[in-house]
């Protein structure tokens, strides 16, 4: 098993530690500190040595931060925590804040309206951009931010071992283009713009330009480190000494101890290419310390990766046959069984298997998502021994999950039901359903935002006011990141959407204390075909699905259904049986005719 379920949440130990880490503030000489869920390579998962915030505060969530003040503890969580986040931290320590709606500099402003304060933060933890959108909220105050050593770090006596895993290739099989001609045309783009030297901190970036990948964090295939990419294509890379290496550098990408970064960007000559959104602030620290000019850019790898090749397109293409064949075989088993009997363990163990059956499995992208009835409303629920439920009559349970595979990276949801279920609940399901439908059909401009689509999925929630506190859609790596930037389907995200970008398409409805609904497929962006009649000279995009999973027709109202999106779900329910036909068990086929019948 990959996954465990052991509980890491204890409340009880909050309370004692904000207590040690305010004494080490006041001995500092500040009046607060913040302490975000981000190590150095702003990811989204952090090695055990990396997770101060639930060590301090309980709160697991992979997003979030906490600002530790003399007489206030603030955990800053998003919509998909809000729960959560009550049930893993002492709640008389520390006090949820409601972010992005309420932001740290604003906060900080308030709850130190007056006062001349000093706020600490650890420099390698936050990226120049952060720490600027809190200097300008709290311009015209007397509170300033300081960089300062990481004091979670001083009072954390038992601090696990920084990772040191293997590196591994990505073959020119899996990933298209080989690391020489991506780090040549990234080069080139350096030197269009008068650029000598880029320094890239994202984990997958690096992974994705050199070809690599390993084992230091669960979930993501990456080894942590730094790169410089130079303008004749050559790399340095700083990582841990002592890997096992089960890769090929090629022979201008030359490996150094992580130890020697902050000393070799001082050596460097300007202009350096940094991006202000993704790397530590202490690297700008060092580079205008040492009077190294910088140039504020994106980070180059961060399109590309973005829009994945052909290669890495098929490779996605197959990895979800093979995952949903997986998930198929799974709820065969599930609607054989007896549902009362079994636990959310019981699924997180069954699915796992299914998947591990192909053999081809290399971890679980993500920790199973497996909430049965109030749970389910739990957006990011993570099922422990303390906490698992068995499933009773009438419980909706959401199932979130994916996969990692050497070709290819999965995430996919489905909502089951145990028994029979209320009308409200199967209404609710069919506008969650209406919403996915939706944003799978739509047809949009070149140069559209995830903003701009955002609201299709969720207008059918909206005209029952109802809605969902998480973004409808994430980007999707190659063997890499199940979420990946920088393409997102949100209200806030303005990164253009362009072809070959893998994305989710995963609207939902929580009613706190009762149940949760989601549904999610991955769709790639591809360019459209004009129909007659149509501008043949204004170039359209839509969306390809990728996922072939059936969805529970009989919680659907299909009175509710226009008949386009009766005959989209019809359609998409025979392309199932048609792709995944060849690759399941007796059972399970016998089970995907009778799950894909037409409605």
């Amino acid at each position: 098993m990959f996954q465990t379920f052991d509980s890491t949440a204890d409340p009880s130990r909050g309370p004692g530690r904000l207590e040690r880490l305010r004494r080490a503030i006041a001995m500092k000489g500040l009046d607060g500190f913040i302490v975000p869920r981000a190590d150095a390579h702003q990811g989204e998962y952090v090695a055990d040595c990396d997770a101060r915030l639930a060590w301090l505060t309980g709160f697991t969530g992979s997003a979030g931060f906490c600002i530790a003040l003399n007489d206030h503890a603030g955990i800053f969580v998003d919509g998909r925590y809000r729960t959560q986040v009550r049930a893993q931290a002492d709640m008389e320590a520390f006090t949820p804040v409601h972010w992005p709606e309420t932001q740290p500099g604003p906060w900080l402003k308030d709850k130190l309206e007056g006062q001349s304060a000093k706020i600490g933060f650890d420099p390698w933890l936050h990226t120049k951009g952060e720490i600027e959108k809190i200097e300008k909220a709290l311009a015209g105050t007397k509170v300033a931010l300081v960089p300062t050593d990481n004091l979670v770090d001083q009072i954390w006596q038992d601090r696990p071992a920084a990772p040191n895993g293997r590196i591994i290739d990505q073959p020119l099989e899996f990933a298209g283009i080989s690391s020489a001609v991506k780090r040549s045309e990234l080069a080139d783009g350096l030197l269009t713009a008068g650029q000598k030297s880029c320094v890239i901190t994202l984990s997958d970036s690096i992974a994705w330009l050199l070809n690599i990948r390993g084992d230091d964090l669960p979930r993501i295939p990456v080894v942590q480190g730094f790169a410089v990419l130079h303008d004749d294509g050559s790399v340095a890379f700083f990582t841990a000494e002592g890997r096992t290496m089960d890769a090929r550098l090629d022979a201008d990408v030359k490996m150094h101890p992580v130890r020697d970064f902050a000393a070799h960007l001082k050596t460097l000559d300007g202009p350096v290419r940094l991006d202000k959104a993704t790397a530590p602030f202490a690297v700008s620290q060092i580079l205008e310390k040492a009077g190294i000019q910088i140039d504020w850019a994106d980070d180059p790898a961060i399109l590309p990766k973005a829009q994945k090749n052909p290669t890495e397109l098929r490779g996605a293409r197959e990895a979800h046959l093979r995952d949903a064949a997986a998930m198929v075989e799974f709820l065969t088993w599930f609607e054989a069984s007896d549902k009362t009997a079994l636990t959310e363990i019981d699924l997180v163990t069954a699915l796992e298997e299914k998947r591990g059956a192909t053999n081809a499995l290399l971890d679980i992208s993500f920790e199973t998502i497996a909430g049965a009835g109030p749970h389910g409303a739990i957006m990011h629920y993570r099922v422990t021994n303390d906490t698992n439920r068995t499933l009773a009559p009438g419980d909706l349970v959401v199932l979130d999950s994916g996969g990692q595979y050497r070709d290819g990276t999965t995430d996919i949801t489905r909502t089951l039901r145990v028994g029979d279920v209320g009308d409200e609940e199967k209404r609710c399901y069919t506008r969650v359903l209406q919403g996915m439908i939706a944003l799978s059909r739509i047809y949009f401009p070149k140069g559209r935002a995830g903003r701009d689509l955002d609201p299709i999925a969720r207008y059918p929630l909206f005209a029952a006011h109802q809605d969902f506190n998480h973004g409808t859609g994430h980007g999707v790596g190659s063997f890499l990141s199940v979420h990946e930037g920088p393409q997102r389907i949100n209200s806030l995200s303005e990164v253009e959407l362009l072809p070959g970008m893998i994305l989710s398409n995963e609207p939902g409805y929580y009613r706190e204390g009762a149940f949760g609904i989601r549904l999610e497929n991955l769709i790639v962006v591809e360019k459209a075909t004009c129909p007659p009649g149509g501008d043949a000279d204004r170039e359209m995009l839509s969306f390809k699905t990728l996922t072939f999973v059936p969805v529970d027709t009989s919680l659907v109202i299909a009175d509710m259904l226009s008949g386009e999106e009766r005959a989209w779900l019809n359609d998409y329910h025979a392309r199932c049986v048609e792709k995944l036909a060849p690759r399941l068990s007796d059972a399970a086929l016998v089970w995907l005719h009778e799950a894909c019948a037409p409605i």
